[in-house]
Parts: C-alpha cells; sequence; structure tokens
C-alpha cells in the first residue's frame, strides 16, 4: 500500500519522504508545487491545494496511512487565511483519506495550540487548550487537531496529533534563515532576561516520530486519539541556542535586549497598526512574538517515548554539528 505526504516538498513533509523511501515504502506526495527532487526519489506525485476537494480525493484514493504536514505558519495574517487551508483543509483530506479507506493518519499539530500566553514548563498532553488565541495559526491548527482526534475510529481509520517544537536542521527555510535575517539587518534584540529554556526538535528526529506514529496505528492503535509532544527531550536556554546559532554563522551573539513587558507592549501597538492600515506584512513583533521569546516553553515527550517509542536518534549536539556544516556550505555557494 501506498503511503501519502501532504506538503511532501516542506522541511518536514521532506524529511518523513526521504525516511519513507530509505524503509522501501511505496509514496506519494500532495502539494502545491512540483517538485523535481521527488522525481528522482521516484516518488508519485501530485499537484493541487488542499481546498479542493476534488484533488485531496484523487491523492487520498488507494493510501493506506496519511501524514498531513501540510499547513500556513505564521505569526500575522487574517484568520480566515489560515482556517480555509489549516482546518478546512485538514477536514479536507480527513474526509477524503476516511472515504479512501485509509488505516492510519498522522497529523501534524504544534505545541502552540496549547499556549495560553504563560510559562510552560515540562507540560504534558493533559494541558488544555487556551480560551484566548494571540494569532490565527494556533487557534486554527488547534481546531483541525480537535477534529482529527475525534475521527479517530478503532473499526476504521486510527488518527493522532504530533506537536513537533521549533523544528530545525540543514536544508530549513525558515526558522534558521529567518534569525540569520534579523541579526544581519540588527532587528535581533533578547527578550526578557534571556534565561527562558525552550524545547526544540532536529528535523530528522521529528520525521521519525512521524513513522513510528504511523506505524503504532497500524500495528496496535496505541497512539490512537491522542496528541503527543515532540522535542530533543531536554530544553536549551532559548538564548544560548540563538547565539549558537549565528556563532555557526560566523556572526556575533545578541548582546542588546528589551524588557519582556515593553516587546509585548509594542507588539501591541504594532499589530494593531498594520491592522488599521491592513497592511499584509509581517510586524517585526507582535505579542505572541514576544512571549515565546521570553517565556519558557517545554514540554514532557514521556507519552511518545511510550506508545510509539520515540527517541531522539539524533543529539542535539551532532545536529548542531550538521547545522554548522551546511551554514558554512551555503555561505561558500553565495560568496
Amino acid at each position: 500500500m501506498t503511503t501519502l505526504v501532504t506538503g511532501g516538498g516542506g522541511f518536514l513533509g521532506s524529511a518523513i519522504v526521504r525516511r519513507l523511501v530509505d524503509r522501501g515504502e511505496s509514496v506519494r506526495t500532495f502539494s502545491r508545487r512540483h517538485y523535481s527532487w521527488l522525481d528522482e526519489l521516484g516518488v508519485e506525485h501530485f499537484q493541487g491545494d488542499l481546498t479542493d476537494t476534488e484533488a485531496v480525493e484523487r491523492a487520498c484514493h488507494g493510501v493506506e496511512t496519511v501524514h498531513h504536514t501540510a499547513a500556513i505558519a505564521g505569526i500575522w495574517g487574517p484568520f480566515d487565511r489560515y482556517y480555509q487551508v489549516n482546518t478546512q483543509g485538514t477536514l479536507n483530506v480527513l474526509a477524503a483519506a476516511r472515504q479512501a479507506g485509509c488505516r492510519a493518519f498522522v497529523y501534524t499539530s504544534s505545541p502552540s495550540v496549547t499556549f495560553d500566553g504563560s510559562n510552560q514548563e515540562g507540560i504534558d498532553e493533559s494541558a488544555p487548550y487556551p480560551e484566548k488565541w494571540l494569532c490565527a495559526y494556533p487557534r486554527t491548527k488547534a481546531l483541525a487537531e480537535r477534529s482529527v482526534l475525534a475521527a479517530d475510529d478503532p473499526q476504521g481509520m486510527r488518527t493522532c496529533a504530533l506537536r513537533p517544537h521549533l523544528i530545525w536542521g540543514p536544508g530549513d527555510p525558515h526558522l534558521i534563515p529567518r534569525l540569520i535575517a534579523r541579526a544581519r539587518q540588527g532587528r535581533l534584540r533578547r527578550i526578557g532576561r534571556g534565561t527562558n529554556l525552550v524545547d526544540m526538535v532536529y528535523v530528522d528526529n521529528a520525521a521519525e516520530a512521524h513513522v513510528r506514529a504511523a506505524q503504532a496505528l497500524l500495528d496496535s492503535g496505541a497512539p490512537g486519539g491522542k496528541p503527543y509532544f515532540l522535542s530533543q527531550g531536554e530544553p536549551v536556554g532559548c538564548w544560548d541556542w540563538i547565539n549558537e546559532i549565528l556563532a555557526a554563522a560566523g556572526m556575533e551573539p545578541v548582546r542588546r535586549s528589551i524588557p519582556l513587558t515593553a516587546a509585548y507592549l509594542i507588539g501591541a501597538i504594532l499589530e494593531a497598526g498594520f491592522g488599521l492600515a491592513r497592511v499584509s506584512a509581517e510586524p517585526p513583533m507582535t505579542r505572541f512574538l514576544a512571549l515565546q521569546l521570553g517565556k519558557h516553553h517545554y514540554f514532557s515527550i514521556e507519552a511518545a517515548r511510550r506508545d510509539f517509542g520515540y527517541t531522539p536518534v539524533v543529539s542535539t549536539e551532532e545536529g548542531m554539528r550538521r547545522l554548522a556544516e551546511w551554514l558554512a556550505e551555503e555561505s561558500s555557494v553565495s560568496t
């Protein structure tokens, strides 16, 4: 049988695709763009949009397992834009997978679905969804996650949701490049005292977790109907890690700082101003970003260890070594 990876050309999606190909599985992807490297891997590719139900149904036909990673990420933008892709798009994939007789459905969620603006220190999956949201992304991801978990059927398709936090590694087109770009522009400031701890996860570890979770759904159904936090299993100092990344890129550490309360207030003012002016570009600071950079947010991964044997295969040290090599290669190419 075939495994479908939505967003298979993305950072996490491509890592899952490569892991599945290495296992000798038949793999199909679904995304808005065509990626030539997927052809080289012998991957079957369907091109389309998550909001197109017919395209989604065609992609799901004949598959046994779905890894749904496709989404719009970000901390700024209108709710409807995020809802159509992250929530309604997920409902479309979920319905098509069920109709196709799919047996396992793994949804890529986010720890931000539990973030209410306060410190998160070693919390587990019993943490509730917040009553108020700071931006559309976590809200729409939470709505989708609820639907995925509610769809778990012990007599039919088993479902679960994985919550990888701050996915990073070589080839990252999002987190690392944005961080380096802000530093080069002189726009990076330490938020708060710089002592907050955060979790993150190396991309290959997140991919392995998805493969393991899907296999567990097929074999025993143990993860069925449950969410799981994913990380390296050991939090790091947020700003120590940021400085380590900058050092790997040959840059100076962040030395200037701003109090968390001030960053939050600036974020609120910028959000209001950008909203009134109908500016589509992301503000340089938002309330959500200020709190994410200034608060503790790390999680227990014991449930993932227990239910599908997740353990980080690539250590943080090894991951940073690989990241430094990639950054050096990228720098040599650009010069």
